[in-house]
């Protein structure tokens, strides 16, 4: 098995792709070991390692974040605890631990009655021309709510702490907001609930 990795414009963050599916339908992100431990035993696997701070599937990448630890430390047991998952076919999360749902990013949405359909506007702009870009780089970007002219989103994966991640929301996604829907005067990332 050979699983290629990748920069992300997050310099703490790696991107490996082991070639296969690793998560059928949405995300997922661990953020620490018991919660890895009780949704996936390939995060818990990952997180366990000296100097892992996260963990994010994808539909077939990983990303795994670290600490002040060099890769040249970390990606050898990260490449090894991959290959040893995959090779033995267990399954990625564990029952009842599935994908997006049971993520980090399970607040609720807010925005004012009557904003329905621009909400529906701004997910769907979302979903088909910014996460397929995100993931491109490793991460997710998901809506959280909308109020008073600016949209919340919050930003998972590769893409939370990226170096890069305001230019990417002022720049690439505000823009891109504010062109189909008029009524969006900004954006602002979101901390996860």
């Amino acid at each position: 098995m050979f699983i290629q990795t990748e920069a992300t414009p997050n310099p703490q963050t790696l991107k490996f792709l082991p070639g296969r599916v690793v998560l059928e339908t949405g995300t997922a992100e661990f953020l620490t070991e018991e919660d890895a431990a009780m949704r996936s035993p390939l995060a818990a696997k990952l997180m366990a390692i000296d100097g892992v701070t996260g963990v994010f599937f994808g539909y077939d990448f990983v990303t795994v974040t670290k600490d002040a630890t060099g890769w040249e430390h970390l990606k050898p047991a990260i490449l090894a605890g991959l290959m040893e998952h995959f090779m033995s076919n267990r399954a990625v999360m564990a029952p009842g631990g599935s994908g997006e749902t049971a993520t980090h990013d399970s607040g609720e949405e807010f925005f004012e009655a009557g904003d329905e359909n621009i909400v529906e506007t701004i997910k769907e702009l979302l979903e088909t021309r910014v996460r397929p870009a995100v993931a491109q780089d490793g991460g997710d970007i998901t809506f959280r709510g909308f109020r008073d002219g600016v949209v919340f989103l919050n930003m998972r994966g590769a893409c939370a702490g990226c170096p890069s991640s305001t230019a990417t929301l002022k720049h690439g996604i505000e823009n891109l907001l504010r062109h189909f829907v008029p009524e969006v005067e900004g954006v602002e990332a979101m901390e996860a609930a």
